[in-house]
């Protein structure tokens, strides 16, 4: 190699490395916010490390502290607009500061401010699950020694808080919970706090010669249960910094080890990072009756606070490009409260009494669980998953084959529509407008009709969990198991396949097909069922620009249908990440990959979010691309990364 070609190839390497480092990606998400009700959480914020507590970058940069914190438990509650409000005197006079910058890195929120001869500069991480560490360095820029007074202040903005002081500490209970934030000041020095019901002041004179720098750091706790205060008078920032770095770090450098694109590739890039930080913001650490680490959909919306069972199975598949140990412990956290007879709850709480054990949400397990496998080679966990695994698949025969043919339907345990539909996970879809409900016995319920989804995801587990039974060495229960998926693949391809239309769509138990066409309908295409005619019918429907091909395409409903509303829909006409992508992934397995990068590319160039730097949504409106729902929505995220993967 001659030594300019040695040169480039040199640069070219360092260039990747860098790259794979926090700093190469700051503000991917846009973190400024001002708390005006301490009751909306709709900002976009930055937690970390599984923490319930979580802060924003201030908009006001006049005043030195970060905004928050937000405090999650069963619903978000802002503590305060500016917990740790800093103001620097001189003489009793208050600094100027005339430039401000404030950033978002990966794992760290940074805030700069400079004027009359000094330069302050905040950094906040979290060191752990319940705690983040406030770092404060001032540097005086001038010749001459400056007298100065560090004031930290705060108002508790949230009522239920009281708020009261320890040595060098300050301490706020929530009225009626065992819920408690603490400010501990890391200095052996002594600090003069004060304090009314809702407001404190703490204060230190300081003597800073010239050219020289003050640093002081306090940690900020936030703990939803009793516990013992660990004593962290000595703590190292620093070191705590550069375990917060080579962990984030590290989250890069696997994340763009599965990335088929280079890093230089700015906007692919910077999406895959926003999509990696969405996920890591709504990790939340065992706590109470969640006995282990899972995500929340999104915990920019009070109504996700807490962790889904299908919501965790694609969240697990986004984190497997990231972190495969958190991957495993987001399913556990489901499989924590299997029932006796198999079924997996809809969703849980901290609070146990809230679970909904109504209905489950569509079996996507055994294909979490695969996918974990394939990332981290754990045949440990392969093993300790695989009797859940089958104990769940068998439940859906059990309790939601009405009439024992050998395809199931969605239902619910207490009887009721509304929880059968939410265990479609698509609650409001057109295709469940005139089912109805019928008794199953022992606490089990069914709609009066079979759904394609459904009985193609369990066509899928059912080869899936032959594959596990393989890599453990059960080769007949493996051979049984894909026997009995071959069986399926020709009853769904008999029951709900219309070869007029060229389309798959649910039936009634009477036979009758439900001819609506919507995202249910490309689901055999993605698990591994359609032929090669009937591939190639359902990709025309998914590109006529009057059904599927919309500005932002695949809705999860028929473009022309009379009830597509997807501004007021919900699961009637907006754009979903997850069925999105599993059309995408369907087309590519089926062999139509330049029609599948085709689709995506629309995604990437009108929906919002995905190139600058506003939030990930729930879902998105066809026409217009605008966000809807929920923002930094978990599975979107998780089924971007995919896509990206892809190389789409």
């Amino acid at each position: 190699m001659n030594r300019f070609k040695w040169i480039v190839c040199a640069l070219l390497l360092q260039q990747g490395v860098s790259a794979q480092r926090r700093e190469q990606f700051p503000d991917v998400l846009d973190l400024r916010y001002t708390v005006k009700d301490t009751g909306n959480v709709t900002a976009s914020f930055f937690s970390d490390n599984g923490a319930w507590h979580a802060y924003a970058l201030p908009e006001n940069g006049q005043d030195a502290g970060f905004t928050g914190p937000l405090l999650m438990d069963m619903k978000g509650e802002w503590l305060s607009d500016r917990i740790a409000r800093l103001g620097i005197y001189e003489h009793d006079n208050r600094i100027t500061w005339q430039e401000t910058t404030a950033h978002y890195y990966p794992g760290m929120l940074r805030l700069t401010c400079k004027g009359e001869g000094l330069v302050m500069t905040q950094e906040l991480i979290f060191s752990g699950n319940r705690e983040a560490l406030l770092y404060t360095k001032l540097t005086n820029t001038t010749g001459r020694e400056r007298k100065i007074r560090v004031q930290y202040d705060g108002n508790i903005a949230l009522q239920r808080g009281a708020l009261t002081t320890g040595e060098n500490s300050i301490r706020v209970a929530i009225t009626g919970t065992e819920q408690v934030f603490t400010i501990r000041y890391l200095s052996a020095e002594p600090w003069s706090i004060r304090t009314t019901p809702h407001h404190y002041e703490a204060t230190r004179s300081i003597v800073i010669s010239a050219n020289d720098t003050w640093k002081g750091t306090q940690l900020q706790a936030y703990h939803l249960e009793p516990h013992t205060t660990p004593d962290t008078s000595d703590a190292d920032f620093g070191a705590a910094m550069r375990a917060n770095e080579e962990r984030w770090n590290g989250y890069m450098k696997t994340l763009f080890s599965r990335m088929p694109f280079a890093v230089s590739d700015k906007m692919r890039s910077r999406l895959a990072v926003k999509s990696m930080i969405t996920l890591l913001t709504n990790w939340r650490s065992a706590a109470r009756s969640i006995h282990h680490d899972g995500l929340f959909p999104s915990a920019s919306y009070q109504g996700f606070y807490g962790i889904w069972s299908w919501d965790s199975w694609k969240q697990a598949v986004g984190l497997t490009y990231i972190d495969p140990a958190l991957a495993k412990s987001n399913i556990q956290a489901l499989f924590d409260w299997q029932l006796p007879d198999g079924m997996i709850p809809d969703c849980i709480y901290t609070d146990s009494t809230e679970n909904n054990l109504r209905d489950t949400k569509p079996p996507l397990a055994a294909w979490a669980v695969w996918k974990v496998f394939e990332a981290s080679h754990d045949t440990a966990f392969l093993r300790s998953m695989d009797e859940p695994l089958r104990r769940y698949h068998e439940w859906w025969y059990t309790a939601r084959d009405h009439d024992r043919n050998g395809l199931c339907e969605y239902g619910s345990a207490d009887g009721t529509r509304i929880a059968a539909a939410w265990e479609s996970g698509m609650d409001n879809a057109v295709r469940f407008d005139h089912a109805t409900m019928l008794d199953n016995g022992n606490g089990a319920w069914s709609l009066n009709q079979e759904s394609v989804d459904l009985n193609s995801y369990l066509f899928k587990e059912k080869r899936i969990l032959a594959q596990i039974a393989e890599v453990l060495e059960d080769r007949a229960r493996a051979k049984w198991l894909q026997q009995e998926a071959d069986q399926l693949k020709a009853l769904i391809n008999a029951a709900f396949y219309d070869k007029a239309s060229g389309f798959y769509y649910d039936r009634h138990l009477s036979g009758a097909l439900i001819r609506i066409k919507g995202a249910e309908g490309w689901i055999p295409m993605w698990a591994g069922i359609t032929g090669q005619e009937q591939a190639k019918s359902l990709i025309k429907h998914l590109q006529d620009t009057a059904v599927f091909n919309t500005l932002v395409p695949l809705p999860v409903l028929d473009a022309s249908e009379k009830a597509f509303d997807p501004r007021k829909g919900y699961w009637r006409g907006p754009v979903w990440m997850d069925q999105f992508e599993f059309a995408i992934s369907g087309m590519d397995s089926s062999g139509y990959h330049q029609q599948a990068t085709a689709l995506t590319k629309k995604l990437w160039q009108h929906a919002a979010g995905m190139n600058d730097n506003k939030p990930l949504h729930e879902n998105y409106h066809p026409r217009s691309g605008q966000g809807l729902n929920a923002p930094n929505f978990s599975w979107t995220a998780a089924h971007v990364l995919m896509l990206l993967a892809a190389k789409h």
